[in-house]
């Protein structure tokens, strides 16, 4: 299988160098050349399969022989180790709870397939010592810190903004120590990922540093994420009903791994993108022009991007016909008010603590209209814990701390503040 980048310049590239590149040299993101259906038979027999086979059969085709069987599947078992409940909250509403694993997030799985990958890549290979460069708004640095903790041959330099990442996210990221750097920049996250994407073209920093990124850029981020969907299929108890997934989106990885997952087969009526008011993507259902603006703060930080980059991935899904993209996806956006009151009414009715980015997520199924005949599915991205004050002062009931926030939250911080691009770099070369 190889990947050829959504710019059209680069050369095609196996998986092993798409991985460790992250990003192609003309800026592109790579996309797989090929998207092989599932069997029919496989679908129609998923419940007798565990959530580890059903993830192999998912992911094979792209990984090709590049990693063999045996060590994939590995790989697959180590990444998988906690489970993925889906959650009656209502009748015909569901949320997947993607948020029982290490960091309490559903990066967890992407930051620790690809951790695996790449680690299996540098054994084998002995390649030169690689630096992971990753943005985070929210939950990705803390998963990809977890997930390369102590990977022999690899750094990780984790890029969050100063002041717009909750309590337990900070810890989570600036804690570990090792091989886990974190760099606190003066700014949004959007100038955190421009910052990212600069390092990756950057000639000097190239010849001097072997880099890769660990953001849903880089496709051993991204592609398991289509796990999530197989593993909730699985569990529906009328698999009649017409399915409709409901994913709170950022930088539009989650429900671009979704939409792939439909290309494979997975038989899903519909896909919400339910965003919060950075609203780039609603704005283009509505106007047919995609505009970057600067990202907002909000409640459901990990979505506060004002340039999603898997956009691009989804429109090369569709082949960028509109009409095809809107038969299978819409998009809505919601302020932090309704969030809060989504948060309140979940609780309150349903006996359940969502946090932001999930209510935005039900949110996004309200809107769109659930009835007798449909199944709907909000991703249920983080634990409430990550989101304490917030939670806590919506709900106004204390939450108790999972034992995966209690070894951290006390742990000192330790992270270096940068403001520009040449201190990035500055740092980079020194490092």
């Amino acid at each position: 299988m190889n990947f050829y980048s959504l710019n059209k310049i680069a050369p095609n590239v196996t998986f092993k160098d798409a991985v460790i590149k992250g990003l192609a040299p003309d800026k592109g993101l790579y996309f797989p050349e090929k998207i092989a259906p599932l069997s029919k038979e496989f679908l129609n027999n998923i419940e007798n399969f565990s959530n580890a086979e059903i993830a192999y059969e998912v992911i094979k085709q792209f990984v090709a022989d590049e990693i063999p069987e045996k060590e994939l599947k590995k790989i697959i078992e180590e990444t998988l180790n906690f489970d993925f409940p889906m959650v009656l909250i209502e009748e015909n509403i569901a949320a997947l709870e993607l948020f029982h694993g290490p960091t309490m997030a559903f990066k967890d799985v992407g930051a620790r397939f690809m951790a695996r990958c790449l680690g299996y890549f540098n054994k084998e290979e002995k390649t030169a010592k690689v630096t992971v460069l990753v943005a985070t708004s929210g939950d990705t640095g803390g998963a990809v810190a977890s997930g390369f903790l102590g990977v022999k041959g690899v750094d990780v330099v984790i890029l969050y903004p100063s002041g717009k990442v909750s309590n337990v996210q900070e810890k989570q990221l600036t804690t570990l120590g090792k091989n886990i750097t974190a760099l606190e920049v003066n700014g949004t996250f959007d100038d955190c990922q421009a910052m990212v994407k600069t390092a990756f073209l950057d000639t000097e920093l190239i010849a001097n540093k072997n880099l890769t990124s660990a953001n849903s850029i880089n496709v051993a981020r991204w592609l398991p994420q289509m796990f999530y969907f197989f593993f909730a299929y699985k569990q529906l108890k009328n698999k009649q009903k017409n399915l409709i997934f409901s994913v709170p989106s950022g930088n539009f990885g989650n429900i671009c791994a979704g939409l792939m997952a439909h290309k494979l087969g997975l038989p899903v009526k519909h896909f919400i993108a339910a965003t919060n008011v950075n609203d780039i993507v609603p704005n283009y259902f509505e106007t047919g022009i995609y505009t970057p603006k600067p990202s907002k703060q909000t409640i459901s930080n990990a979505m506060d991007v004002g340039d999603p980059s898997n956009f691009v991935r989804i429109l090369e899904i569709f082949e960028n016909d509109d009409g095809k993209l809107k038969e299978v996806l819409s998009s809505y956006s919601f302020t932090d008010t309704e969030t809060e009151q989504a948060m309140k009414e979940i609780k309150e009715k349903h006996h359940y603590i969502a946090d932001p980015h999930g209510a935005v997520g039900y949110l996004g199924l309200k809107k769109y209209g659930i009835d007798s005949n449909t199944q709907g599915v909000f991703l249920e991205t983080a634990h409430p814990i990550k989101f304490l004050n917030v939670v806590e002062t919506i709900i106004k009931e204390t939450i108790d701390l999972p034992k995966q926030i209690k070894e951290v939250i006390n742990k000192e911080k330790v992270s270096i503040k940068i403001s520009t691009f040449d201190e990035l770099k500055r740092f980079l070369i020194n490092y």
